[in-house]
This record gives C-alpha cells, sequence and structure tokens, in this order.
C-alpha cells in the first residue's frame, strides 16, 4: 500500500492520504480509515489511479458525498476513490444537461431549476453526489433518477469507460446494476428533463425543501433513510407506531422527528448505529411480523 501510495503521489492524480479517517467523509460523521483515500483531480486522474490499483491489485470502493452510508468503525481494506471536483462539469444543452458524477445533486437541482427546466424537483433535498444517486437511484415525493436519465458512462473495474443506457441500468427501488452484478463508478451522466413554469418549478422544489426541513433530521449528523419501505407499509411508520422513536443505543439515536433515520447524537460508533438497526429489525418483526431491509449501505472491514 506504502508503494502503491507513493506512485499515485508521484503521478499527481489529486489528493492522496494514508489512514484517512472516513467519519470526515460522511454525513452522519462515522468511519474508520480508508488504508488509502484518493481524490482523483480529473476523470484522466480518476482513471491513471484506477491502472495503478489494477497493477497493484488492490481493492477499491468509490463514493461521492458520504451520504446513504455507513463505514464500520474498522474502516475500509484498500482503496477509497472519492467524486468531487474534477469530476463535477455541467453542460446544458436546451432540455439535455451533461453533468459529472462529483456534482452535488441538490447544486443541480438548484441550478436547473433557475433556468425553467422540469425532472429534478424531487431530488432538492437529497444530500448526495449525482453519481451515488444513480449508483442508488435515488428519489423521493414519487419519483427518482430512472425517470430522467437517459444513460450514464461508466469506469468500470477492468478500466472500461462504457455508456451505459436506462434499460441496461436495471433500475429498481433503490438499487441499479452497478451496485452488485456490474460494478462501476459513474463518470458522467445525461439526464432528459422537460421545459416547465420557472415559478411552478421553484414552488415545487421549496415545498419538498420545507417538507423534508420539517419532517426529517438534516440538522443532525445522520445518513438518510435507514431501511427500504417494506411496502404497502411505511419504515418511518410502523417504527414510530412501535414506539422506537427516541430509543437510544450508543451515541446512535432513533430522530424523534422521523423513525427511518438514525441520527449520530455525539461519539456514536458504526457499532451502535448497527446494533440500532438490528433491535428494531427485531421490535418490528416481533410486532408485525413485518421484514425490515436497510436502504443505508453497510461497508467496510468486519
Amino acid at each position: 500500500m506504502i508503494e502503491l501510495s507513493a506512485k499515485l503521489s508521484e503521478q499527481n492524480v489529486g489528493k492522496v492520504k494514508e489512514n484517512e479517517p472516513l467519519a470526515n467523509h460522511t454525513t452522519i460523521k462515522i468511519g474508520g480509515p480508508a488504508d488509502l483515500f484518493v481524490e482523483p483531480s480529473s476523470v484522466e486522474n480518476l482513471q491513471l489511479a484506477m491502472e495503478l490499483i489494477r497493477e497493484y491489485n488492490v481493492n477499491w470502493r468509490a463514493i461521492g458525498r458520504g451520504s446513504n452510508l455507513l463505514v464500520s468503525d474498522q474502516g475500509i481494506e484498500g482503496v477509497v476513490i472519492k467524486l468531487g471536483m474534477g469530476i463535477n462539469e455541467l453542460e446544458i444543452d436546451g432540455t439535455k444537461i451533461t453533468v459529472g458524477g462529483g456534482y452535488s445533486l441538490v447544486a443541480l437541482a438548484t441550478q436547473i431549476s433557475r433556468k425553467g427546466l422540469s425532472g429534478l424537483e424531487f431530488a432538492s433535498g437529497i444530500p448526495g453526489s449525482v453519481g451515488g444517486a444513480v449508483y442508488m437511484n435515488a428519489g423521493a415525493h414519487g419519483s427518482d433518477i430512472s425517470k430522467i436519465l437517459e444513460k450514464a458512462l461508466i469506469l468500470f473495474e477492468d478500466g472500461k469507460l462504457e455508456w451505459v443506457s436506462n434499460e441496461e441500468m436495471e433500475f429498481s427501488y433503490r438499487t441499479s446494476v452497478l451496485q452488485k452484478k456490474r460494478p462501476g463508478i459513474v463518470i458522467k451522466t445525461i439526464f432528459q428533463l422537460t421545459e416547465g413554469d420557472r415559478d411552478k418549478i421553484s414552488a415545487e422544489m421549496k415545498k419538498n425543501k420545507e417538507y423534508r426541513k420539517v419532517t426529517q433530521p438534516w440538522d443532525s449528523p445522520c445518513a438518510g433513510s435507514i431501511f427500504r419501505n417494506p411496502l404497502p407499509n411505511y419504515a418511518g411508520k410502523l417504527i414510530e407506531e412501535a414506539g422506537l422513536k427516541g430509543y437510544s443505543i450508543g451515541g446512535a439515536k432513533i430522530s424523534e422527528m422521523h423513525g427511518n433515520f438514525i441520527v449520530n447524537n455525539g461519539g456514536a460508533k458504526a457499532e451502535d448505529v448497527l446494533s440500532l438497526i438490528q433491535y428494531v429489525k427485531d421490535q418490528i418483526f416481533e410486532k408485525y411480523q413485518v421484514t425490515m431491509e436497510t436502504e443505508v449501505e453497510i461497508i467496510g472491514r468486519k
């Protein structure tokens, strides 16, 4: 790993850090160190970094803005690649937009609304990156990424860059082909939007933001929705009805605003969150015979 770190630094691919705490890069402010942390400064440098990672036969993992992510206290073995500056270009061509995987989804929704383009209103309060949103088919308010994505440029493990169509992404509820079947990094996306009334779009976005503000604990470190909705039921409603709001283990606490959020109440460890997740699963199954599945992605050393 030391040799790889030196090589990446020598090639000037971007920021390179050893044993970087991932608590610094997740919205819940939890996570042990990455053996090696790389933030490429361009698509070309990301490709170069991936070539070196393959050459040294090291495990890797890509992250965006660290939402919807719980990293173990033991951290992550291998290289963590963070997409940010340098992979966040934006081009607008009529109703079609091309945007880098490192672009903030909230910033994109705001920017696009000012152009009178409709289709991203649902994303106005989702605190992730475009790449992360595509990876997990992020959604809210009855819509999701699958409704607007035309295609995405993916960097696969073998170093091949390939445009993948909406159909080939195999989108379903909060999932895509990238999660297990074909692991890869979202470099660039093309979204097909529609022309709309700027005032109506702004009003819809404001309404969505206000809804999140009054119903979800975004002023506290959290990872977004913890559980998938076990339709026709809703995770938050089941947890609330079970009387679990406010229940805590260590520094992790079920939000008193929304049952499907776990907040870092101060000094929480991933172990606390995992114990709380298991407790909720047990309680909901015992009371309602409903099996709860996590939406938050849990990664890292066991």
